[in-house]
């Protein structure tokens, strides 16, 4: 619902969709019109009955905000800024599948689908820690960067850095493996949460603007981002746990 108002109001979806409006005629109109489905189905997820519905909408701006995430890796060489680019659209998409398949789970009268069985979900959860470990790796490659925006009553920024880097690195690899995957999972949430926290809203309160929180719509976008990222890592934990409705009888989610 952020990132929709964000749309409205700007009349783009930068930096999260640039290539998007320029692949279409009358891009403004697009923008608008995607801008307040997204609203309407942000807000659909609020009600029971129209849920599983709203998640699929959601679940298809994300699809196209990961293909766009795509492009650059068949367009050049392959790094850490392009995979995490493309790992950062991804996230929020494996978190409304994820949703979407527990949501449709509640209704006793819904079949396990192609989409929401043990097996999917599964991957859906592995290719999320895989995303874990790039936004890991990140933190090493682009360190000095990162390091900019550690809050200044903090003691030793790029040690924070390197720190949380290894922190996202193995709590990837604890959902890739299946090794307390529900705690890596929490703990990814958590730190997300925390980093929206202490970094993004504070510098909401800082005079001047960080140059990394600028112009005001990046700050904007990157805020709601990292809370719809933590979002997602939320969904994820809660997914891994003992036996999932509407699976056979005594199979689980680990």
């Amino acid at each position: 619902m952020g990132l929709s108002a964000l749309g409205l109001t700007y009349g783009n979806f930068r930096p999260l969709l640039e290539p998007f409006p320029v692949l279409l005629r009358s891009p403004d109109v697009w923008v608008y019109l995607s801008a307040a489905i997204l609203l309407v189905a942000g807000c659909g997820l609020f009600l029971k009955r129209t849920a599983p519905a709203c998640a699929v909408i959601i679940g298809s701006f994300e699809l196209v905000w990961t293909a766009t995430r795509a492009r650059p890796l068949f367009l050049g060489p392959v790094n850490v800024g392009s995979l995490y680019g493309l790992c950062e659209a991804m996230g929020p998409l494996i978190g409304v599948w994820i949703l979407y398949a527990m949501l449709r789970r509640q209704d006793a009268t819904s079949s396990v689908a192609a989409m929401t069985g043990n097996r999917p979900l599964q991957v859906a959860r592995v290719l999320f820690g895989a995303d874990c470990v790039v936004y890991g790796a990140a933190h090493f490659a682009y360190a000095a960067y990162t390091a900019a925006m550690v809050p200044a009553w903090l003691p030793n920024p790029m040690g924070i850095v390197y720190l949380t880097g290894a922190c996202h690195a193995v709590a990837g690899l604890g959902i890739v493996i299946g090794f307390l995957s529900r705690l890596a999972a929490t703990l990814e949430a958590i730190m997300m949460s925390l980093f929206g926290i202490l970094v993004w809203l504070p510098s909401f309160f800082s005079q001047p603007r960080p140059g990394w929180a600028s112009p005001a719509q990046v700050q904007w976008s990157e805020t709601f981002l990292t809370f719809l990222m933590a979002g997602s890592a939320f969904i994820v934990a809660s997914s891994i746990r003992g036996t999932v409705p509407g699976s056979r009888r005594g199979h689980t989610a680990n």
